[in-house]
């Protein structure tokens, strides 16, 4: 069997090309299928979930991410591969990583071994190491617990070709049944690498001076956090509270099934870390998004200290429906990349997401909105813009006045009367968008919904959308609340309207088409 599965990936390494080659002339109808992303990355072909080996290097950001290249249904995992100079406009590569006798390759993370401690590079050319799980499936059929067991691979070209370590698996499974996706950075205080590791409900630290040896640690999360499904896909890095001289340490940890809305969802926490051990500050369910479709995020490593922003990017879906989404060609996209930052609320800290500065490249032009009208000026009909292109950004700052406990609505709709509807509730403090009527649906019973957040938003609401083919990702008062979620329109949404209730202003609102990253 595994020499039938070696064979044909050395077959379809041979034959494989990316088809976003610089020697090859696109077509006219690349990237134009139905629900296809326009400004959102996506695989060419076939199935992609979590993002994976997120490491800068030389002026370019690579994207590794489970990938199956023969289905738009998961498979037997791969780690496809793309680069960036500004995680806007991708360029497709060769796949990276194919499954071999140890077994898939599931997810996992890369760093630049800047050290050369790993002895894999050399003092001239320092390799990228990439670390992920190994997922025997013949051994997970055979009723072992012991089928995740962690290895490591090395790049001195860039990324470009890869060499498995002959010593794999460095990280041996003790007899867990989930026991994966090792996120790795080095730790400047302990001078050495830490990884951290998803394992069933919880995670465990571990530390290695060269990236081959690894030394249990501690463990998080036996008692703290949501625990109604498997953890997955964590990271662990260190942020600056905004507007102080304070830092603190982030962990992310994904969780199927639990998530606020149901399905898949990444929680996180806010702590300290001191090379041995992680301590929260407190015990609070918190999550990074409250939307159905941001799973398995994490961040890039490497970034330049010169930019000091932790980059993140998650998989837009949820396990609920994902391999049953209503694309043909492909499944799945990425959010947009997101910086994350700290804010102290209430002696509270709130780990809140902006879009990266460099989507504002593709805004191709502004259409002419409005500015200080206030909602009774409207009427009933409310504030309505014709949309030319599905894929827009839209931002809107309303002023809230004191007793003011209407509901603010704003609607996407097309001519088929399909519509999607985001509601502020000043009443009850929520926000709720409403995709039960947004478009198809009937491909699961678990898509259709109404998803809503906790959120007071005091004295103003400030709403930054980006609307694309099959998504909507909502920042509210510079990402204080985040919703991520998927939509399948049968047209595109021809129309926005507005209603701010009849007690708030409406100061401004931008409206920006944006381009096809792929064209």
């Amino acid at each position: 069997m595994w020499f039938l599965l070696l064979f044909s990936a050395l077959l379809f390494s041979c034959n494989w090309k990316g088809n976003n080659s610089d020697d090859e002339k696109k077509g006219g109808d690349y990237y134009q299928e139905q629900y296809r992303p326009q400004f959102h990355f996506s695989p060419e072909a076939n199935w992609m979930n979590d993002p994976n080996g997120l490491v800068w290097l030389d002026g370019e950001f690579h994207l590794f991410y489970q990938y199956y290249p023969d289905s738009t249904v998961w498979g037997p995992m791969h780690w496809g591969h793309a680069v960036s100079s500004d995680m806007v406009h991708w360029k497709h590569l060769p796949i990276a990583l194919f499954p071999d006798s140890l077994g898939y390759i599931f997810s996992g993370s890369a760093v630049v071994d800047t050290k050369n401690s790993s002895d894999l590079g050399t003092d001239q050319n320092r390799p990228v190491v990439a670390i992920f799980t190994y997922h025997d499936p013949m051994l997970e059929r055979s009723g072992s617990s012991k089928f995740q067991n962690q290895g490591i691979t090395y790049s001195n070209d860039k990324g470009r070709t890869w060499t498995k370590y002959a010593g794999n698996p460095v990280l041996k499974n003790p007899g867990i049944r989930d026991f994966r996706d090792p996120k790795v950075f080095w730790h400047e205080g302990s001078e050495r690498w830490i990884m951290i590791l998803a394992v069933h409900d919880r995670v465990h630290l571990y530390s290695s001076p060269n990236l081959k040896e690894w030394t249990f640690e501690s463990e998080f999360g036996k008692d703290t956090g949501a625990h109604t499904g498997v953890w997955e896909c964590p990271d662990l890095f260190r942020l600056n509270v905004e507007g102080s001289d304070i830092s603190k340490w982030v962990m992310l940890v994904s969780i199927n099934p639990g998530g606020p809305n149901g399905g898949s969802a990444t929680q996180y926490f806010v702590g300290d870390f001191d090379g041995h051990r992680f301590v929260s500050e407190d015990t609070k369910i918190r999550w990074i998004d409250w939307g159905r479709d941001n799973y398995a995020g994490v961040t890039w490593s490497n970034v330049p200290e010169i930019d000091g922003r932790r980059l993140f990017i998650g998989w837009m879906s949820n396990w609920d429906y994902a391999t049953k989404v209503p694309t043909n060609k492909w499944r799945s996209a990425m959010t947009v990349p997101r910086e994350l930052y700290l804010a102290s609320e209430n002696n509270s800290s709130l780990l809140m997401s902006r879009p990266a500065k460099e989507i504002e490249k593709l805004r191709r032009r502004e259409i002419p909105f409005f500015k200080g009208l206030q909602s009774n000026i409207a009427g009933k009909e409310g504030y309505s813009v014709d949309l030319p292109l599905m894929q827009s950004e839209l931002f809107l700052d309303f002023d809230l006045r004191i007793g003011s406990n209407d509901s603010i609505l704003i609607i996407l709709e097309n001519d088929l009367e399909e519509k999607l509807v985001i509601t502020y509730n000043g009443n009850i403090s929520k926000v709720i968008i409403n995709r039960i009527g947004a478009g198809n649906s009937s491909f699961s019973d678990k898509f259709a919904s109404v998803i809503s957040a906790p959120f007071n938003a005091g004295a103003e609401l400030k709403l930054h959308l980006f609307v694309d083919a099959a998504s909507t990702e909502l920042f509210v008062n510079d990402g204080r609340l985040v919703m991520t979620n998927l939509i399948f329109p049968s047209e595109g949404y021809a129309r926005l309207r507005i209603f701010p209730g009849q007690n708030n202003i409406l100061k401004e609102a931008k409206l920006y088409n944006l381009e096809n990253i792929w064209q």
